[in-house]
């Protein structure tokens, strides 16, 4: 029981989250294009999961609402009103893509984006 429960810790500890970002400079502003506004920042936030037998059993979720919602947060602790969101993805879990985590899975989500004043 107790390398069980070792181990599912340090399951729970591989999964990660992540939130980079760069603020645009004023003499970059000129080349970086966004919608709605004067670009602050580009943004990019990254999740990871961990899943067992063909995703039915989740350990660590991660989903584009969890990523988009770190990207809106990051932009506005910039001073940012809004983000235009660029790209958005997530690993597909059913159908033939549910094979690949037949014992486990790592699922991942990833947003980019442009904070907008």
């Amino acid at each position: 029981m107790k390398r069980f429960l070792v181990a599912f810790v340090g399951v729970t500890l591989m999964a990660c989250t992540s939130i980079e970002s760069t603020v645009v400079e004023s003499e970059a502003m000129k080349d970086i294009v966004a919608n709605g506004g004067e670009p602050v920042a580009v943004i990019q936030a990254n999740s990871l999961g961990w899943t067992f037998f063909w995703h039915s059993l989740t350990v660590v979720d991660t989903n584009l609402d969890e990523v988009i919602g770190l990207l809106v947060t990051e932009a506005k602790s910039m001073g940012a009103n809004k983000v235009d969101l660029k790209s958005a993805g997530t690993s597909p879990r059913g159908g033939f893509w549910g094979l690949s985590a037949i014992l486990m899975g790592m699922p991942s989500s990833e947003a980019v984006g442009i904070a907008v004043k």
